[in-house]
Order: C-alpha cells, then sequence, then structure tokens
C-alpha cells in the first residue's frame, strides 16, 4: 500500500527526533505532570510533544536553494514571493545557485556548505531533494520544504522514492515540509484584524483557498500549513502547534488522509485539552474519494467509519463541504462561550420563523418554548396574535422603530437563551438595514451569540457588507444550513470540552493479570477455536455460558448432566465458522439420547464437509435477551478498534454498528450504544424488560483492555452473540471467534 511508505516513528527515534529538534514537552494537564515518554502497555507514547515551529512560521534565516531572478523561469516567481515574505517576517535571505553570483541584487552562494550563517528554514526549489537534505543536516538547518512532486501521489516507483527521502530526513534531525506542496505557508496574511484567528492546514492549497479569502470579509487568518504527502511533518504536528498558539481560536483542516492514526488522535487530544476546537473536512467518504485523495498525495484516507468515529471521540467537528468549513471554523474561532444551550429564532416573517426552526429543530438545536412571562414581555411590542413562543414573530413593523431594540433585548435577557438567530431571507430596505443595525448594536451589549443569516443572493447590500460583516460579534451566514451546522457544532463543543477528560489520563500502562492468562492462549498466526476463543474471553473477566469441550458420545452425556439439561451442542474446530450453517449447532436438547445422537451428528456432518474439530462442546442453554456483537479489528491507521452492534444474523443484514479507537472510557462506551439505530431493543419493546446495559458496556471495557494489551498479537475478535440479559442480569458471550497475527 501506498501508505506504508510513511512509516511511524518507533517509541526511540520519536524521542530522539524530540531532542534533536527541540520539540516542547506535553505541559501539565489535570495536575499531572506530562512526560512526553509515558508509555502504554504497548510501549507508545501517551502523550505526544509539540513540535517548536516558531522557527519554521518565523525564521530569522532562509536558505533558498536553486533560487532564480531568469524571467520565465518558474524558480524566478518563487524566489521572488520568498523575498518577499522573508522581508514581512524579518528573515535574513540568502540564495543558494551554482552558477549565480547574485539573485534579485543579493549576493548568491554555490552550495549550503558555503552559507555565511547557519539557517532556520530551507526551500528547496530542485528536482530532487534527497541529495540536499544530507547537505543541510551536516549545516544543521532546522527546517526544509519541498515542493517537488513525483513521490507518492504517483505510484509504487514514487512511494519508494518518498520512502528514501522520509528515512533521509529522520536521519538528518531538520524537520521537512512536503514534497509535493506548495507557497501557502508563505501567503501574505492581513495584519489589520483583530480577535482569534483560524490556523489552517490542507493537503491541497486550492482546497483551502476559500478558508484564506474569509480574511476579505473579517475574518482573521494566522497560519497557513499546506503539508503535501507528508514524508514527515504532518497534520498532526501543525495541530498541536496551532492548540498552543494564543492567537489561534479554532484550526480549519482540509485532509485527504492521515499519515499516522495515533499521532492524529494524540493532537486532537491535546486542542481537546485546551479548548481549541478543530473543524475539519475528511475525504474518502466513498470509494472514489478515498482513490482520487490517493492519487493527489499519496495518503491513506483510512476506514471512514474509524476516521468519523476518531474525529469525535475527541471532539474534531467533522464537515463535508468547504463553505461550511469557512463558516464553521470562523464561528468557533470568534464566538464566546455559551451561557445556555436554548437557540430562539427570531424574524420579521412567520414563514420565515417556522421554516428555520424546522430545519434547526431537525438538526438537534435545542428551541424551548419561551416562558409565559418572557411572552408577555414581547408582547408589549409584539401584537397579540402573533406567535412568540419560539420562534418569535414580530409581524414586521416594530423592526422599523424603536421597538425593535427592545424586542432583541428582552430575548436576549432570558437566561434560558444562549444563541439568537435571525435569519433576513431577502433585503427589504429600510426595514432590513433597521433590523440589522439593532442585531449588531445588541450584540455588543451582550456575552450571547448573536447569528444572522442575509439570504440575498446578490450580496453587496450595505447591511449586509458594512453593518453585518463590519461587526466582530454578530456570525453571518449566506445560507440557513451553514448556520445551523455552525451553530450545533459551537453547542457541542462547549459541551465536550466542558466535560472532556483525556482518555490517554487513564489508559493503561502495565499488563494486567489477564494479559498473562490470555497470551498463554494466543497462536501465532491462527484462528482459535469457539473453545479457545471463549477461554481468552474468560481471562479478561468476561462472562461465558457453562459448558466442557468433549470427543466422545458418552463423554458428551456425562458433560450435559454436569452442565444441566437443556443443553446446546456446537461443533468446535480452528477454523471452523458459520456453524450454524453448515448445520453444527443443535439447541434446546434435553435427554441423554439426544445428545448422543447429537454428538454422532455433529462429528458425522463434520467428515463429510472435511472440517478438522478439536470436539465438540456441550453449552448451558441461556435465557434469551438481547443479542448483541462485540468485535476487535485492526485498522491500517488507527490500529486496534473496539465495535459494538445488533448481534445475531441482524449484525449482517443491518449492519447496525458503532465503532471506536481505543483508549476510551466508560462515556464513549455508553456513546456508542446511543448511535445504534435499534438502541430501542436494550431499552425493552413491546412488554420485554430493559437490558443489563451496565454489564453490556463492562464487556466493551474488558474487550477494549483486551484490544490494547495484545495490541500486536490479536488480529480480529469476534463475539457475537453476546446475549444482554434483563437488568441485573449480565450478559453471556454465546459464540466467540479469535484469529491471532
Amino acid at each position: 500500500m501506498l501508505g506504508s511508505t510513511h512509516g511511524t516513528l518507533t517509541t526511540d527515534s520519536r524521542r530522539a527526533r524530540v531532542i534533536a529538534c527541540g520539540e516542547q514537552p506535553a505541559p501539565a494537564v489535570h495536575g499531572r505532570p506530562a512526560a512526553t515518554d509515558d508509555l502504554d502497555v504497548s510501549g507508545r507514547p501517551l502523550y505526544a510533544g509539540v513540535p517548536d515551529l516558531d522557527r519554521f512560521f518565523r525564521p530569522e534565516s532562509v536558505a533558498v536553494i536553486g533560487a532564480s531572478d531568469a524571467e520565465g523561469r518558474p524558480n524566478t516567481g518563487i524566489t521572488r514571493q520568498l523575498l518577499s515574505w522573508a522581508q514581512r517576517v524579518g528573515a535574513r535571505l540568502h540564495p543558494v545557485h551554482p552558477t549565480r553570483q547574485s539573485v534579485f541584487g543579493i549576493s548568491c552562494v554555490p552550495s549550503v556548505a558555503d552559507l555565511p550563517e547557519q539557517v532556520d528554514l530551507a526551500v528547496l526549489l530542485v528536482s530532487d531533494p534527497l541529495p540536499v537534505v544530507e547537505q543541510l543536516a551536516e549545516a544543521k538547518v532546522k527546517f526544509a520544504v519541498a515542493f517537488a512532486s513525483g513521490f507518492a501521489e504517483t505510484g509504487a516507483e514514487g512511494a519508494a522514492a518518498q520512502a528514501r527521502l522520509a528515512a533521509a530526513v529522520e536521519r538528518s534531525g531538520l524537520r521537512l515540509l512536503g514534497p509535493n506542496t506548495n507557497l501557502n505557508a508563505f501567503e501574505k496574511f492581513r495584519d489589520d484584524l483583530d480577535g482569534p484567528a483560524i490556523a489552517l492546514i490542507t493537503q491541497s492549497g486550492h482546497q483551502g483557498r476559500p478558508v484564506f479569502t474569509m480574511q476579505e470579509l473579517g475574518v482573521r487568518l494566522s497560519h497557513w500549513a499546506p503539508t503535501g504527502n507528508e514524508a514527515d511533518l504532518e497534520t498532526a504536528d501543525f495541530i498541536s502547534y496551532f492548540a498552543e498558539q494564543p492567537e489561534v481560536g479554532a484550526i480549519a483542516c482540509y485532509v485527504e488522509g492521515l499519515k499516522d492514526g495515533r499521532a492524529f488522535m494524540l493532537a486532537a487530544d491535546r486542542a481537546a485539552r485546551r479548548g481549541v476546537p478543530v473543524v475539519a473536512v475528511k475525504v474518502g467518504r466513498t470509494e472514489t474519494g478515498a482513490r482520487t485523495a490517493a492519487s493527489h498525495t499519496g495518503k491513506l484516507t483510512g476506514a471512514d467509519a474509524v476516521v468519523d468515529a476518531a474525529m469525535r471521540q475527541y471532539g474534531v467537528i467533522r464537515v463535508d463541504g468547504l463553505d461550511e468549513l469557512q463558516d464553521t471554523a470562523a464561528l468557533l474561532a470568534r464566538a464566546r462561550p455559551v451561557s445556555a444551550d436554548g437557540v430562539v429564532v427570531y424574524s420579521i416573517s412567520g414563514g420565515t420563523g417556522a421554516h428555520f426552526s424546522d430545519l434547526a429543530t431537525e438538526a438537534g438545536l435545542p428551541l424551548p418554548r419561551l416562558s409565559d412571562a418572557k411572552q408577555a414581555e414581547l408582547h408589549q411590542w409584539i401584537p397579540e396574535y402573533l406567535d412568540v413562543a419560539n420562534p418569535v414573530d414580530n409581524g414586521g413593523h416594530p423592526v422599523g422603530d424603536w421597538r425593535g431594540r427592545k424586542i432583541i433585548d428582552a430575548i436576549l435577557d432570558d437566561p434560558a437563551v444562549g444563541v439568537l438567530i435571525c435569519p433576513i431571507t431577502g433585503p427589504f430596505p429600510p426595514m432590513s438595514d433597521q433590523l440589522a443595525q439593532d442585531l449588531v448594536d445588541a450584540a455588543e451589549q451582550t456575552d450571547k451569540l448573536v447569528c444572522v443569516v442575509w439570504g440575498s443572493p446578490v450580496g453587496t447590500e450595505s447591511a449586509y457588507r458594512e453593518i453585518l460583516l463590519g461587526s466582530s460579534r454578530v456570525a453571518t451566514f449566506r445560507t440557513f444550513a451553514n448556520c445551523i451546522t455552525a451553530v450545533r457544532a459551537h453547542l457541542d463543543h462547549a459541551r465536550f470540552t466542558a466535560s472532556y477528560r483525556s482518555p490517554f489520563d487513564e489508559a493503561p500502562r502495565t499488563h494486567s493479570p489477564s494479559y498473562r492468562k490470555a497470551q498463554a492462549l494466543m497462536r501465532p498466526g491462527q484462528q482459535l477455536s469457539e473453545h479457545a476463543a471463549k477461554q481468552l474471553l474468560r481471562a479478561y473477566g468476561i462472562r461465558v455460558p457453562r459448558e466442557q469441550l468433549v470427543t466422545s458420545a458418552a463423554a458428551a452425556v456425562r458433560a450435559a448432566g454436569l452442565v444441566g439439561y437443556p443443553v446446546v451442542m456446537k461443533a468446535s474446530g480452528a477454523q471452523l465458522a458459520h456453524k450454524t450453517e453448515l448445520g453444527l449447532v443443535k439447541v434446546g436438547l434435553t435427554s441423554a439420547s439426544q445428545v448422543r445422537d447429537a454428538y454422532r451428528e455433529l462429528t458425522d456432518i463434520a467428515r463429510y464437509e472435511g472440517v478438522s474439530l478439536d470436539g465438540v462442546l456441550v453449552c448451558q442453554m441461556v435465557d434469551p435477551g438481547v443479542e448483541m456483537v462485540v468485535g476487535v479489528t485492526q485498522d491500517e491507521l488507527f490500529g486496534p478498534t473496539v465495535t459494538v452492534g445488533l448481534g445475531g444474523v441482524l449484525v449482517e443484514v443491518l449492519r447496525d454498528t458503532a465503532v471506536r479507537v481505543p483508549p476510551f472510557g466508560e462515556e464513549q462506551a455508553r456513546a456508542m450504544l446511543d448511535e445504534l439505530r435499534g438502541r430501542a431493543l436494550l431499552d425493552g419493546v413491546r412488554g420485554r424488560p430493559p437490558s443489563d446495559l451496565d454489564a453490556l458496556v463492562e464487556v466493551v471495557l474488558r474487550v477494549q483492555r483486551m484490544a490494547l494489551e495484545l495490541d500486536g498479537e490479536l488480529a480480529e475478535l469476534d463475539i457475537n452473540p453476546l446475549m444482554v440479559l434483563p437488568r441485573g442480569q449480565g450478559a453471556v458471550a454465546l459464540d466467540a471467534m479469535a484469529v491471532c497475527r
């Protein structure tokens, strides 16, 4: 696979990189002194260091390798832009070219070895950066940028070239941006805008252009990191760095693929700890998108359900369109924390209010009914026949005089209201102009969020361009959908941040006694029999039925007496799957004669089908409950993942499952259940009692522990069905399959 060329830093090499490049250790969190080399049970870092990228974005000296001032040459335009950028950031620029005496009037040196000083940043305008990287290492250069293409994005040969480049960079001690990147990091950012800024990360420069252009609407942008193929520096590095910058209010990302799933989780965790929102467009929801992304940057897009789950675990807000990325990031960067979740829709048209409220409610925004007292207050200025319960319809005329501001202030004064949204579907001066001005003035006097949807497709009206966009306190949108998406993200992120506890703080650092028992059961490269797989579960405290493995009909009868009638009998073999389809399961056996007959029939079928058995299981029959499935699989980017869903045959028919990436806690385990379409089955339907949710959650957490401790040894685990019994009675794993790595 192309992604295998990226590799992952081992613990030792990562620690060496931290020392060589001056990466900042994580600061203390939750009262715990941070340690960069805290390791989990698999020997992987629990807390990521922050790359010290100050000298990348604000270097004191820059070398341009392959600089040119010859007209018509591509390198000339790049050199000119870099020269302008260096002047803006106050950096000394040194052109490097083997045959030129000067470039744009600046003395030129023939090679890296001839640079007059140690430089912070080298920009490589050469087709093959590999030889230059080795020269930069000798010169102790801190950062380099490689624009050259023709690497992993082109296929296997390019991927091999990128692997060689990545290995050289790792040996060198410098940090590399690219290859296959662009000049976006060296754009001219407006310095006349105030307030928190958006930091932008993109793997496609063109896809970041809309966010960059938001500066023309008054939205501040502080950084742009075009990561390209990520042979070294990756999206996760920039998320970690930007989350530490005081001017950054939100991080906006366009991601085609992730280099290292765990590094991404650690970076998102850092942002979550600090309450810095991360908003991302992630390509790869479809096979076509994934394939196109691979051809563009040579990245693995990853299994989308796993990527989506990892993002939600760490509060990353995933959006689909670049317009959503713009609007959501802008709102999250600039909006203050909300004092309440309640959203009130206020309009000059009942139809507009009803339309917006329908969409908002369907999207999950809380639109509380205003109290009788608040409605009576609003009816001082709004005719009695109009509905002001929420949405609030003013009928139009009050916005044209002193009453308009009174209405807005009264709504914002309600302690249950945290957000006021006013959709203005079209300009209707002077009414709409006065309404816009009142909203802006009110927003300056409140800590609550005021949003306006300016629906005119023209966008040149003074009420929009001057009044609304001139305010740093009003969040202005052009569509209902983007407003709803952004506000929901703002409210969700506030709740997420308020209750966030990093799972890495509680991740296991040492192996449990269960691990030693389980390890003795593992058979590298083999699938375990059901009996052995259940022993694995038992080692981790997961309940299985009473059962015995037998190899004769007489032994089966004795076992049935010990287990207790009625019993279930199943063939057990290391490579045996889909036993039911082969007729290798017998249920409800109530006598010795039935047990003897069942044993003979099961072994006869196995011989006929050519199935090798290690015996026949005689199992306790378990009372009916809700059949669930809990499993472990290995994801190429994130490693072990845990899945829960409706079990039995429903898992294949409905595919109603939820997934999480370890480590995670009880809250996330319960959230997995809430995501299931069949969640109501667990609460009891049509007279059935509620299921033992606590027992189900405990099984999920024990399976997670198994996945973490046996990472590298366990390729796959499938508990199906896990019978979840009525509340207080627990959960029993009726069948299990495990594959060792």
